[in-house]
């Protein structure tokens, strides 16, 4: 399996700019800079590499600005709570509205009553006529209140569900890889968790793929990073090309990826890996500034099967010693758990 080389000279580009620019090391920090030497988020890499042209300073509040607008994590956790504190003062102005409201349908009740009370009596015609006039007013004023009051209930509605929409945004956008597409890491561990507790209670297979690309770092090496992210979007794609609605393709970390097939039993499954490796494999890269061809991707795939006792570590593991023996097999092929009692072909990388 490939080596974190490209995340190791990632992370000392990040610290290396760090020092330079004399901005402390935090977590949220580095981030910050991985992703800008990682150029994973473009629209932040656009940011920042102005901002270093012009030797603009990383001063604590532009940092943190930096953070809450660019880092996933830190917008969603900033929506979440802009959302909370809108609906916070939303119901307490709605409370305030049906409280008023009641008051004033309480007054009009006492209209009502009062006017009761006047008819028990001998009455002329011009007093029961200014009654009258004077029940009128109340019930129309009454009326415009409600009214009122219902298209304010309404707009408070549709600002809640504008409220929900950005929220939904959020969280899918938390769940996503920026560069390729796919689920990122944290949405792959969610669901499978949510995949295994589903199989345990209902009996149905899930079946587990763990890819990687072949000889990514010489990508890297030959053409740059910028190369090797097209080539991470690539493999991306056809992942999410060839999974199903149920199903989840995602960045495990770096160039390696996993797909969770939910309902599929292992022969099934490692009949859509060999699918999946042979989309990869017919794909060209080509370079974008030229349209010179640079050559072919393959990558190498371990399939596993859920299996009684596992978890979603164990289930991993074998997907993993499956993808192990597949590279080191000769690469661009799919190596299944079933596989693993045989022994190992001769490497022909």
């Amino acid at each position: 399996m490939a080596g974190p080389t490209r995340e190791q000279a990632l992370a000392k580009t990040a610290f290396a700019l760090m020092g330079d620019w004399s901005v402390m090391p935090t977590p949220e920090h580095y981030e910050l800079f991985y992703a800008y030497a990682s150029g994973t988020n473009p629209a932040l890499s656009k940011v920042m590499e102005s901002m270093i042209q012009q030797k603009a300073s990383f001063a604590p509040h532009v940092l943190q600005e930096l953070c809450a607008k660019f880092l996933p994590r830190n917008r969603a956790a900033q929506t979440m709570e802009d959302v909370g504190v809108s609906i916070s003062g939303m119901l307490d102005e709605v409370f305030r509205k049906v409280e008023a409201a009641g008051k004033e349908a309480g007054d009009y009740g006492r209209t009502l009553s009062a006017a009761t009370g006047e008819l028990g009596n001998d009455q002329s015609p011009a007093a029961i006529a200014k009654m009258v006039n004077r029940l009128v007013g109340a019930t129309k004023a009454m009326e415009n209140r409600a009214k009122t009051l219902e298209e304010e209930l309404q707009r408070s509605s549709e600002q809640v569900t504008e409220l929900k929409t950005q929220l939904d945004t959020v969280r899918k956008e938390s769940r996503i890889d920026p560069l390729t597409g796919v689920a990122n890491r944290k949405a792959f561990d969610q669901e499978l968790q949510a995949a295994i507790q589903d199989s345990f209670a209902t009996g149905s297979p899930i079946a587990l793929m763990m890819c990687d690309i072949d000889h990514f770092k010489r990508f890297n090496d030959t053409w740059g990073h910028l190369t090797g992210d097209q080539v991470l979007r690539l493999v991306g794609g056809c992942l999410a090309e060839n999974v199903k609605g149920r199903d989840t393709a995602a960045r495990y970390g770096g160039e390696e990826f996993a797909v969770i097939l939910r309902q599929s039993e292992l022969k099934g499954a490692v009949t859509l890996a060999d699918q999946i490796r042979g989309s990869v494999e017919n794909k060209k890269l080509v370079k974008r500034s030229t349209g010179d061809i640079l050559g072919t991707i393959t990558i190498s795939i371990g399939v596993a099967q859920l299996t009684k006792g596992d978890t979603a570590e164990s289930l991993v593991q074998r997907a993993d010693k499956c993808l192990y023996r597949a590279k080191n097999s000769g690469r661009n092929r799919v190596v299944a758990e079933t596989d693993l009692a045989s022994p190992p072909q001769t490497n022909a990388a």
